[in-house]
């Protein structure tokens, strides 16, 4: 496995070794967690789907603990953008490791995290920035930041949109809503009001009369579907937030660091928010994230009294921020050949006949017709190609059939591998 590697299978998979891993993990981890479903595949005579484990990865491929290779058309959740352990990520680790491995968030910093903060501020345009864990800090950041700079409660999101699950930003999610926002309702505010992505827009009343301050929005939904709004229809949320005095905020965390074919996909339509949240390939694999705002916007916090009004202990970790500086480096080297790969792939499929929608590396498969996503992808799995499905159904479908299958690669992987992938895709659905 050198990285640009075609599948290569020695066992069934998952293999007896992933089997057994699997085991072990129903023991220890909350069920609700991975899905393993082997014994009650086998009771109902359908297709195993219990996880492979995963074991190394480098570039676009992962191999798992029964040396089986796959190509990864996830980037493991968009978080491998550089590539599956990056040499020059994994340099900065290792030489980062060798002087300090945590300073002390608020209280004190430390030079790789202000390198970051400017480095930052170089791709994004913006002014200022609070660092964090997770793309669900970067939002919750975001929404924290709206409402001391606006001293409004309402905040404004859209259907279908993924902003993440803990409970400062899950009443704002609303992918799949009834299974993730449902079961804890009763614990969350009602100050969140819903609009239709991509469709008609509240006017400056309505949101003077919900109090809104805030307006959180995905320039494409990526777990949604990979939706993309219409042209002009994000410049048109930007005029009436200005209207209404309301912060724009994009969540940018599947979309940022090159997936899209720039930086970040705001920079695709001209658009400026006044709050940018991102995280996944920021760092290659550390936990990290950002929540990035205009002057304007951060600097009502006010100066630190001492003890930041929000905070976390690993804030800024050196580790994670020696790995983003050199994530963003290679990005940066490979971001011009991301359009071109994209739009290559694009074509193949569409020569199966196939819809395809997104941006750059960022593109959503419509499966009208033969297996759902969820079985494509599973059966992509026996071949050899690691990729998600994403997306809900349509109004009439079935609510269990996946419509979309995802696609965010390394940004990395080479022609070679689309290939291959592409003629499995067209394998599987012949076959079905």
């Amino acid at each position: 496995m050198d990285g640009r590697s075609l599948p290569l299978l020695r066992t069934p998979v998952p293999g007896p070794r992933s089997r057994s891993f699997v085991d072990r993990l129903a023991r220890a981890e909350c069920p609700a967690i991975t899905a393993r479903r082997a014994r009650r595949a086998a009771a109902l005579g359908v297709a195993d789907t219990d996880p492979i484990v995963w074991e190394s990865a480098l570039g676009a491929n992962v191999q798992d603990v029964d040396g089986n290779v796959y190509i990864d058309l996830t980037a493991g959740f968009g978080v491998a953008a550089a590539g599956h352990r990056d040499p020059d990520v994994v340099a900065a680790l290792h030489a980062q490791a060798d002087t300090l491995l945590h300073a002390m968030g608020d209280a004190f910093p430390d030079p790789r995290r202000i390198e970051l903060l400017e480095r930052l501020q170089q791709l994004t345009g913006m002014d200022r920035a609070i660092l964090g864990s997770s793309g669900s800090d970067a939002v919750e950041a975001a929404l924290k930041t709206a409402r001391v700079a606006t001293g409004r409660d309402g905040v404004l999101a859209f259907d279908r949109g993924y902003h993440g699950l803990p409970y400062g930003v899950l009443v704002a999610s609303d992918y799949k809503a009834d299974a993730f926002r449902g079961p804890f309702a009763g614990q969350l505010g009602p100050h969140v009001h819903h609009a239709d992505f991509g469709g008609a827009l509240p006017d400056v009343d309505w949101l003077a009369t919900h109090d809104i301050g805030a307006v959180l929005v995905e320039p494409i939904q990526g777990r949604g579907g990979v939706r993309v709004p219409p042209p002009e229809w994000l410049a048109s949320l930007r005029a009436r937030c200005d209207q209404a005095g309301a912060l724009l905020i994009f969540d940018e965390i599947y979309t940022g660091f090159g997936r899209t074919g720039r930086w970040f996909a705001f920079q695709d339509v001209g658009v400026k928010p006044d709050l940018l949240c991102v995280g996944k390939g920021m760092a290659g694999g550390f936990p990290i994230s950002a929540c990035l705002g205009t002057a304007r916007a951060m600097d009502a916090w006010g100066a630190s009294k001492g003890e930041a009004l929000h905070t976390q202990t690993f804030l800024g970790n050196p580790l994670g921020c020696a790995m983003a500086l050199a994530s963003i480096g290679s990005i940066e080297r490979q971001l011009p050949e991301v359009l071109d790969k994209g739009e290559w792939l694009r074509e193949r499929l569409h020569g199966l006949g196939l819809p395809v929608r997104g941006r750059g590396l960022l593109l959503g498969i419509e499966l009208p017709d033969g297996p759902d996503a969820l079985a494509t992808s599973g059966a992509l799995l026996q071949r050899g190609f690691i990729v998600l499905p994403s997306g809900e159904a349509r109004p009439g479908d079935d609510p269990r059939r996946a419509v979309v299958l995802c696609l965010t690669p390394p940004l990395c992987i080479t022609v070679d591998q689309l290939a291959a992938f592409v003629d499995a895709l067209a394998d599987v659905r012949a076959s079905a």
